[in-house]
């Protein structure tokens, strides 16, 4: 497989997990309310505006990792960090850490670690100027 193949399948990867995450975040929201507390009942308002959030804001990264490769790993990455860094705060004040919500979190943050270089430098993207042909 061409290194282009293989960053193609990774970013697929990539917005394949994005797109578990909103359907997951819609049914939250049309099952419990768009501000719903994840039964932590003490949230306050702007995690539970985070993580409503999460519902627009997800599948606007999976279309960025497939259109506009570079840009969207770097939002995925980006946004995976802060998601798991937020939700680590309830996960340890509850003792979750082995709560298959979390791992998955954990594992998705973990693959755009691993693999989101290799994607990154093998999708199309603006090179440097240095790199270019005239």
């Amino acid at each position: 497989m061409k290194h282009a193949s293989l960053a193609l399948a990774i970013r697929l990867l990539f917005a394949a997990c994005l797109l578990i995450g909103t359907a997951n975040h819609l049914y939250s929201g049309l099952h419990f309310g768009w501000l719903w507390d994840y039964g932590y009942g003490d949230a306050p308002l702007g995690s539970r505006l985070f993580w409503a959030a999460l519902t627009v804001l997800d599948p606007v990264v999976a279309v960025l990792v497939l259109r506009k490769p570079r840009v969207g790993i770097a939002c995925a990455a980006i946004l995976i960090l802060i998601d798991v860094l937020h939700n680590s705060v309830y996960v340890a004040a509850h003792h979750q850490w082995l709560e298959t919500f979390y791992l998955g979190q954990v594992g998705f943050l973990l693959l755009i670690a691993v693999l989101g270089p290799f994607a990154w430098a093998h999708s199309p993207g603006i090179r440097p100027s240095s790199a270019r042909t005239e």
